[in-house]
Formats: C-alpha cells, structure tokens, sequence
C-alpha cells in the first residue's frame, strides 16, 4: 500500500458521500481522479487488503436477528463443513481459528426466528452443533493507517 492506498482507507471509514457520484467527491477530497479511485478499490479487494467494501447494515435494527456463532469442528472435517456453512446467504465473514472453538462467523437474518431456523440448518447440514453468541453491546474499533 503506497500513500493514496492509506489515505483512501482511511477516507472511506470515515462514511462515503450520498450523492449522484460519491467516488468522484471522494476523490477530489484525495487529489486523484474518481476512474484511479475506483481502480485502486478494485485492486485493494482483489488483492485482499481489503475484504469488503459497502455498507454496514444493523439487522436487529432493520427487525433482523445477528449473532456471532462458534463451532467445533474435526480438523479432518473443517472443509466440509465450512463450504456448507459458506453456502448460506446469512453467513458473512467465516474464519478458522487455532482453538477449540474452530469455526467463527457472523449470521444475520431478516428476523429473530430466522436465526433459530438457520442455527438449526447448519447443525443439521453440518452435524456440529453452533453456539450463538448474540450481542450484548456494540464497540466501534477503527483502524487509521498513516499516510
């Protein structure tokens, strides 16, 4: 990440203008062209510095359900089981830990009882039961990187 990388990750967590061409607003704020910002984003995802980029929706605020889910899953077994778990459109951000508790990720759903229904799903598909931790109170973390 050069400079302008930096300084558009940091721009871009700040909020993204609503207007007819956020990107072109963004970029005069940067000194580049929005066609070079749009370009850049592009390489940032498919490089994976950056692994999404778009808006941050609260379900529970929307009338959804969201919980943070763990999952102990036999190492032999992980693929599978996380390709079946990667597969549900309510899933979002699956990782692999070094830990009992192998498998994290985020469900969200357009309601409360969906997210009973698909925490039954994946311990059906999968045959591993999943440990809803919904939360309790949310932090905002941001992370600036120097220019």
């Amino acid at each position: 990440m050069d400079a302008l990388d930096r300084a558009i990750v940091n721009r871009l967590q700040d909020g993204f203008p609503l207007c007819e061409r956020p990107y072109a607003v963004v970029a005069e704020e940067l000194g580049c062209g929005e066609d070079e910002l749009i370009a850049r984003l592009d390489r940032l995802l498919e490089e994976r510095v950056l692994t999404r980029f778009g808006p941050m929706y609260h379900a529970e605020r929307l009338g959804g359900g969201l919980s943070l889910v763990a999952m102990k899953i036999a190492p032999e077994d992980f693929d599978r089981v996380a390709a079946i778990v990667n597969a549900m459109p309510e899933v979002a951000h699956n990782y692999a830990r070094e830990h009992a508790f192998n498998m994290w990720f985020v469900l969200a759903t357009e309601t409360p009882q969906g997210l009973t229904e698909a925490l039954a799903r994946i311990e059906r598909d999968t045959g591993y039961p999943a440990y809803a931790m919904p939360k309790i109170h949310e932090f905002f973390v941001e992370l600036k990187l120097r220019a």
